[in-house]
């Protein structure tokens, strides 16, 4: 049966603000993925388990457990933490990168950074980056407290948005033994200059003006503003960047809503926390994280490339920035084919000894 949402929207796009009211039609886009697109890919050679576990501010945070089958539980052994991309849960890509990497050997748990997913935190889709980082620790104090985990080899893997949350964890927290990112965005950055510094000052200044008085709107008990995010219709001027996100989240290949939550609300945070991240500088001290090594992968023409190569420069020694070819953004949330698995397996294997 075909529905249809209407919401109100403010919507972002390469440093233009629009507000807007979207109707949301429940037909899908008519669109074939990619071949070796797997996002909800399931393997019978690791075993699944829904968990959950407190932050530091008594926020449980969901996850799933990924432990590969014949695992000897008698002996400690090497565990990933996996995030997921900005606005997206657990089962957009992160489960994906849990499920391979336990294949490979590794206990891995993907989680629902908090105000998303199955993880708690009000109002949902709150953007926080002190808090996202803290989920990352949280799953470090789980998995360290896992009597099968060696507490002394826990690695990192944060995907898009993920990335410079996982970056900014593994800052304050030297539990966190090695960081690979994927196709990742510096959310702060993305914010306050938009790719390739698009956003001017009086724009930005104007977003930031938007969102303040809409805090008296939602004060008063009005309606909540969402912004950004993927977009739910397209046209014949949609830019290429909708394009690509719009066919990975509003489409079957790897559109998911998560028990609880707001339908079509995936990847759209609220305006009034949105503006949080212009105060977010996850590359400032990065090469602190130093002698822990970082691993950045990236597309090469992927329109994300710039934040990748910008941590790589501020990194310290051992780094290293590995460029997938042909891959764009998007391709590395799901494309099997393409996804470097040896490469990520072999800087776990190293880092993790």
């Amino acid at each position: 049966m075909k529905t249809s949402l209407t919401f109100r929207c403010c919507k972002i796009v390469f440093g233009v603000t629009l507000a807007l009211g979207l109707s949301i039609p429940g037909a899908a886009f008519a669109y074939d993925a990619p071949g070796d697109a797997a996002n909800f890919y399931q393997s019978d050679k690791v075993t699944v388990q829904k968990v959950a576990f407190q932050n530091q501010y008594e926020m449980k945070v969901v996850g799933n457990l990924f432990i590969p089958k014949g695992l000897d539980e008698k002996n400690k052994n090497p565990a990933i933490v996996v995030g997921h991309p900005m606005g997206a849960v657990k089962e957009q890509s992160a489960n994906l990168y849990a499920t391979m990497m336990a294949e490979r050997g590794f206990v891995t748990l993907s989680l629902d950074l908090s105000f998303w997913g199955e993880s708690e935190g009000q109002p949902r889709n709150a953007v926080s980056p002190d808090f996202y980082a803290e989920d990352f620790s949280a799953a470090v104090d789980f998995l360290g407290t896992r009597p099968f985990v060696d507490r002394e080899r826990i690695g990192v893997i944060g995907i898009c948005g993920s990335g410079g949350f996982a970056i900014s964890a593994a800052k304050i927290d030297p539990r966190l033994k090695a960081v690979a990112t994927v196709s990742m965005y510096d959310m702060g950055a993305a914010n306050r200059h938009a790719l390739r510094h698009s956003l001017t000052l009086e724009q930005r200044k104007q977003i930031l003006k938007e969102a303040a008085e809409q805090r008296y709107v939602e004060f008063a008990g009005g309606e909540t503003l969402y912004t950004s995010g993927s977009v739910h219709e397209l046209n014949e001027n949609s830019h290429p960047i909708e394009r690509e996100f719009y066919e990975f989240y509003r489409t079957p290949r790897g559109e998911y809503t998560p028990q609880g939550s707001l339908p079509n609300l995936t990847t759209h945070p609220t305006l009034t926390s949105n503006v949080k991240f212009m105060n977010f500088y996850p590359f400032n001290d990065i090469e602190t994280i130093s002698p822990r090594p970082m691993l950045f992968i990236a597309g090469e023409k992927a329109h994300s490339i710039e934040f990748s190569q910008d941590a790589y420069r501020l990194a310290a020694e051992p780094k290293e920035l590995y460029i997938v070819a042909g891959a764009g953004h998007v391709d590395l949330y799901d494309r099997v084919n393409i996804i470097p698995w040896d490469k990520l397996t072999a800087f776990f294997t190293e880092a993790l000894r």
